[in-house]
Parts: structure tokens; C-alpha cells; sequence
């Protein structure tokens, strides 16, 4: 019996169950009088005889309960199916287990809202442009760099998304249920004419209000709305993002610009004209921090800057069920492990932070014993006065900062003894270059929030990690997840940038990197011997899984493709015990967007992301008014490296007429054929 056979066989059934319980229940037998002669006794000569009581209705029978859930993967695309690598492929499926014996399988499906560069509905009747840029006047921004051709210039790097519900929604348009997504955009590649535009642009994020149909679940886009972001100065870079416990989108600004050598930054010069119209109104302090998305019941959106939660390369944070703790990853080279608490629930606005130094022995081995980590306390402060703080100083009124650099190149070597800096200086490696640093006197509050990444350095911490990015939690088991997506350079003894006070030492890189996971704890204390006031409090690491190098097979891939290779996003079910981690690869042709049984360990390959191109706007939800979705969108296709050199040639057609000469990318999310999914009966 065919999908479509079955659901209908299944509705006529419910149908006829439907109306055999609303038809009246007949009696199964009446009650008897004799008649009864004589006198005496006073009665109306008629004795009653009193049936037995009924027996009781037998108790129904409880409804199935979700028991667990397993992903069977798929095959990766290969040249003898180019389109099938060239565009979102997905051959995986589900199945959900319930505790009565029976289960349901689920072929899975791609379904995006738009491309980017689509014109999609903005709720007032009229048309916007999914991923298009605007400056700080809400103008849009206007790509001249072909005169004859001259465009608003959109995103082909949609990145992290968050799908949710505000009470009491009302949006026109909208006939089933109204549910949310906010997508940010983190940068586009390239101008019409070719030139490289990364970090030159304010990155954009929209609220999405979708019409949730509530016979499939099916998502559909009935307004776009951009959000105003002149209040935040414009935004930097925005990479991966999370949902708050609170419900809101927690965003991000990743590579902050360096305000020591912002003189001769002329990304960010750029940046400032096509924000503010100028290359010098744009404030580096303004830039590395934390923004915070809050939808409106009428899919609107506004946007909250935190500045207080560390200056470094946000990627995707998460706040602990206590809905004060965050902890956080640092996309950077010689980067930290960061970790925020906040002074009250639900408010990101004032809090401390911390910095994490490990002890010996950090192993990226899944068999290896975990290590063990303190905390370093960087400072305490709000957000307001933090901003107060960056209007008014530069990096020369914090910090004294001298390059390490040797003949102008950027191999981070140090500089020879004879160099004259004296001892008040301190050397350290920021973003794989050496520094020799000196903090000024009276500075520290404004080096711990503004200077994170140098302060942590002076504080001794263990800033050592390549690209820490994503981070989520798996709260029954106390356990959180970070992203390496590589595992090279700085981690490595003897590597670029690599200093052995950090306390990480691995004997080898692992270029395909690897997922850690984290236990947690209450009762601990910081360096200074203080409470942390947290029970979510990351105590030691140890690898979970890790991807392997290889020589470049036939396709190219520089790690094994059936399994994870240079993992970025990360997200976990709750209910379906299941960790998904996509992929920002340069070690796999196709990146991959996995599942992965926390329970049983197996890896499951769910999706296909076309060549070239990043997995990224991961987001798992475990129920929206009953239906589940797996949010997921990519980035750049067709973004040829050395790794594609064997199938450029033959993908470079397809993906250009799949998604407009390269300059288009996709959000959407993971559904089902023929209805979404659940995980209930």
C-alpha cells in the first residue's frame, strides 16, 4: 500500500471512529414491574424490581507516548548524479518509536521560504527583498559596481535562525497559526563585478511570520519584515544564533575588528561608508558584541545590543535552563572558552564574566579521560556603561599594544630578545599574531569587556582554541556541546601561535575538527576563591565525536565524507536525544548536515548542502503547537576552493542555474513527505 494509500485508508478509519462515538449509546435491556393483587401494606400494589448496576465503562486506553527516535542516514551525492551535488539533497528518514509498539517513518524533505534575492511579501502589500542590505538609515544599499547593472545588493549567507511564538499573535494573512522565524544574514561573497565584499556590509536579520497549517504542519511565508538596526550602530558579521529561554533570538558579531590597527583596516572602513556614509564614523568598539531579537505580536521586530557578555568572536551562544548562565565559544584563532552570568533571569543587560584556563592534558581523543577546568573572573558590568565606555575610548587609552611581527609577514614569529620592549610587556598570541601587550593603568573594566580577547590573555587563560563555534546543552544529562571546527595551529604544540601557558598541547592537528562535550556543575568558584552563582557551570571536557584526515580521495575530500568533518552549528533534541551538528567545511566537497544519537551513538547523514556551499541556520524544535521542524539553511554555493578542483568544471553550471549565478542561497527547513513531523501520536 502506497504513503497517500495508507493516510487515506488511516483518515476514513479516524472518519468512521469519529462518528460511531457521536451517535447515541441504545439501551441493552429495560426495567421490569410486576403487578402485584391484594391489600395492606399501604403501597400502589405495584413492587419495583431494581436492576443491577451497570458495570463501569472500561477506562480508556492511555494515548501512545513518544519512546525515542532514530535517524537512517543517506549516501553522499556523487559525480554520477552532478545535480543531486549541486542543490540541497536529502535521502535520510525518521522514525519515531512509541512505548505501545507501534511507530511512524518519515521520508524527509527539503522545503525552502525563499532564495535570497527573491522578491517575497512584506505584509503591507507590497514586495522586499529576502537578504537585502540596508544602511543606517534603513536605506538600501546599492551594489554600482556594474553601472549598467546597478542592484540593491543581497545576502548569499543566510546564517542562524530561530523559529518561535509570541502570545496573542495577530498577523493578516495568516489562516492556520502564526509562528516566527528570525534569520540573520551573515555577509555576501562577492559584488556583480567579481570583487570580494566579506565585512564590508551592515548584516541584515529579518522576522519571518509563517502561516503554520494545522492539517500538515507546512510552514508557509506571509510577511518579511527587516529589522531596524540603527539604534545598534548596524551589525558585524552575524554568524550562528540561538533562542533564548525567554524567547528571543540571541544573535551575534564574530571577528571583531582590531580598534589597535583600525587605522589601516580598510575592510572596516569600507564597512563604515556603507553603513554611515563615511569611512570614519563607524566605532570598532561598537562592533563584537551580543544583539538581541525580540518579536512583536505583529511580526515586527526590534533589536537590543548587549555589551557586557565579553568583546570577542560571538558565533552562537546558549543560555542555561536557570535563564542566567550563557556560555559561549570564540571563532578565533587563539581563542577562549567564555561563560556570562547574569545578575537577573531573563536579562542579558549586566552580569560577569569568566574566561576558562584548563589543566593539563587537554585531549581531543573520545577515549581519553576528560580534563579538568577553573575559572578566570574577567570583570563585572552592564551593558550601558560598557557602551559609555566604547563612545569615548580608543585602544590606545586601554591597552599598549606593539606587533610582533618579522619583515612584514603574518607567521605570529616573535620578535628576537633584542627588540626593545621592555619586561612591563607581556607577549601573547591574538588571531595566530604575536603581540607584546601592557594594560594602562585603571583599565581593567574596560580591557575585560572592550580588550576581551588581550585582558584574557594577561589573566592567564587558556586561549588556545581554532574556531570554537557553536554551542548547545543537553539538560537531563548536564552535559553542554562546543564545535572545533578545525583543531590545528595554536592547539598544537609547537604550532603557529602556539604557547605552552595555555595548558593545551596536542602532539598533532586534526584539520576536520571535532565536537567536545562539557560537564556540569553547581558549587564551584572562580580563581579568587568567589561562589559562582550558577549550577550550570561547565567543571571538564572531553571529546565526544571527531572527524579523521585523509589523502584527497576521487571526489577531493581531505576527511572521510561518512562522518563529521569540520563541524560549526550545533543543536540538541531534548526529546529525541539526538545532537545535530552541520558542517562549515573545507575538508569535505559536499557539506553535511548530521544527526547524532547521544544514546546510541550512531551518525546519520540527514541532508546534502550544494557543493560549495555551508550548512548553516541550524535550529532543532521539538514541538510547535504539535508539529516538530528541523530548521536549516546554507550559504554560498558554488564557493570554489582548492578542494572542488576535480568537480568544478562539471558543478559550476548547475549550481549557478540553481541559484542565481551563485549569488542566491536558501532558508528554509527539514520536513516530511507527505506531512511535517511529530513526535507524538
Amino acid at each position: 500500500m502506497s504513503d497517500s494509500t495508507k493516510a487515506q485508508s488511516g483518515a476514513s478509519r479516524r472518519h468512521a471512529l469519529k462518528l460511531l462515538s457521536a451517535a447515541p449509546m441504545l439501551p441493552l435491556g429495560g426495567v421490569a414491574f410486576l403487578t402485584a393483587c391484594g391489600g395492606g401494606g399501604g403501597g400502589n400494589g405495584f413492587l419495583p424490581i431494581v436492576p443491577p448496576a451497570p458495570a463501569p465503562a472500561p477506562a480508556p486506553a492511555p494515548a501512545a507516548q513518544f519512546k525515542s527516535a532514530e535517524f537512517t542516514g543517506m549516501a553522499a551525492p556523487t559525480l554520477a548524479d552532478p545535480a543531486a551535488m549541486a542543490t540541497t539533497t536529502v535521502g535520510s528518514t525518521l522514525k519515531i518509536s512509541f512505548d505501545n509498539g507501534s511507530s511512524t517513518e518519515y521520508r524527509l524533505a527539503y522545503q525552502p521560504f525563499f532564495l535570497t534575492g527573491d522578491l517575497v511579501p512584506d505584509g503591507k502589500g507590497g514586495r522586499i527583498l529576502a537578504g537585502g542590505y540596508y544602511d543606517i538609515k534603513n536605506q538600501p544599499i546599492l551594489d554600482k559596481s556594474v553601472p549598467i547593472n546597478t542592484r540593491q545588493f543581497y545576502s548569499d549567507s543566510p546564517d542562524g535562525t530561530s523559529l518561535l511564538t509570541v502570545p496573542n499573535a495577530k498577523v493578516d494573512g495568516v489562516k492556520g497559526k502564526p509562528v516566527f522565524a528570525v534569520v540573520q544574514f551573515e555577509y555576501t561573497t562577492r559584488d556583480l563585478a567579481g570583487g570580494n565584499t566579506y565585512g564590508t556590509l551592515p548584516s541584515p536579520i529579518a522576522v519571518l511570520t509563517l502561516d503554520q497549517d494545522q492539517t500538515t504542519g507546512k510552514l508557509s511565508l506571509v510577511k518579511y519584515h527587516n529589522v531596524d538596526m540603527s539604534s545598534a550602530h548596524g551589525l558585524w558579521i552575524t554568524c550562528g544564533a540561538s533562542l533564548s529561554p525567554w524567547g528571543t533570538h540571541l544573535s551575534s558579531e564574530e571577528y571583531e575588528p582590531d580598534a589597535a590597527s583600525i587605522s589601516t583596516n580598510t575592510m572596516f572602513k569600507a564597512y563604515s561608508k556603507n553603513v554611515f556614509g563615511d569611512e570614519t564614523t563607524a566605532n570598532p568598539y561598537h562592533y563584537g558584541h551580543l544583539p538581541e531579537i525580540t518579536v512583536n505580536a505583529d511580526g515586527t521586530g526590534s533589536v537590543k545590543k548587549h555589551y557586557c557578555l565579553g568583546r570577542i568572536s560571538h558565533e552562537l551562544i546558549q543560555v542555561m535552563p536557570d535563564q542566567r548562565t550563557a556560555i559561549m565559544g570564540d571563532d578565533y584563532t587563539n581563542g577562549g572558552f567564555f561563560m556570562f552570568v547574569a545578575d537577573k533571569e531573563k536579562d542579558l543587560s549586566a552580569g560577569t564574566l569568566y574566561v576558562a584556563r584548563y589543566d593539563a592534558g587537554y585531549s581531543i581523543d573520545p577515549a581519553a579521560a576528560a580534563t579538568k577546568m577553573s575559572w578566570i573572573k574577567l570583570g563585572h558590568a552592564t551593558s550601558a556603561e560598557i557602551e559609555a565606555l566604547a563612545n569615548t575610548l580608543k585602544a590606545s587609552d586601554i591597552l599598549d599594544v606593539v606587533y610582533a611581527l618579522q619583515n612584514g609577514s603574518n607567521d605570529a614569529t616573535p620578535l628576537t630578545p633584542a627588540t626593545p620592549v621592555d619586561a612591563s610587556y607581556t607577549l601573547m598570541y591574538c588571531d595566530g599574531k604575536a603581540n607584546w601587550v601592557r594594560l594602562k593603568p585603571g583599565m581593567e573594566k574596560a580591557a575585560a569587556f572592550l580588550e576581551t580577547h588581550r585582558y584574557a590573555n594577561l589573566k592567564g587563560a587558556s586561549m588556545a582554541f581554532t574556531k570554537m563555534e557553536g554551542t548547545t546543552v543537553n539538560i537531563k544529562d548536564k552535559v553542554a556541546y562546543s564545535a572545533l571546527q578545525n583543531i590545528q595551529d595554536s592547539m598544537v604544540s609547537g604550532g603557529k601561535g602556539w604557547t605552552a601557558a595555555t595548558n593545551i598541547a596536542l602532539p598533532k592537528k586534526l584539520s576536520a575538527g571535532g565536537v567536545m562535550a562539557h560537564n556540569l556543575a553547581g558549587g564551584q568558584k572562580d580563581g579568587d576563591g568567589a561562589a559562582i552563582v550558577s549550577e550550570w557551570v561547565p567543571t571538564q571536557t572531553r571529546a565526544l565525536i571527531v572527524g579523521e584526515d585523509i589523502a584527497s580521495d576521487p571526489l577531493g575530500n581531505t576527511s572521510n565524507p561518512d562522518i563529521i568533518g569540520n563541524p560549526d552549528n550545533l543543536k540538541f533534541s531534548e526529546k529525541m536525544r539526538t545532537l545535530f551538528i552541520g558542517e562549515d567545511s573545507s575538508s569535505h566537497v559536499n557539506n553535511f548536515l548530521w544527526a547524532y544519537n547521544i544514546d546510541t551513538k550512531k551518525l546519520a547523514r540527514i541532508m546534502s548542502i550544494p557543493a560549495g556551499g555551508e550548512s548553516t541556520g541550524l535550529h532543532a524544535v521539538d514541538e510547535i503547537n504539535g508539529w516538530t521542524y528541523i530548521m536549516s539553511n546554507f550559504q554560498h554555493p558554488g564557493d570554489w576552493g582548492g578542494i572542488h578542483s576535480k568537480v568544478q568544471a562539471t558543478l559550476d553550471p548547475y549550481v549557478r542555474a540553481n541559484y542565481k549565478e551563485r549569488y542566491a542561497a536558501a532558508v528554509g527547513y527539514l520536513t516530511a513527505d507527505p506531512i511535517q513531523l511529530k513526535l507524538s501520536k
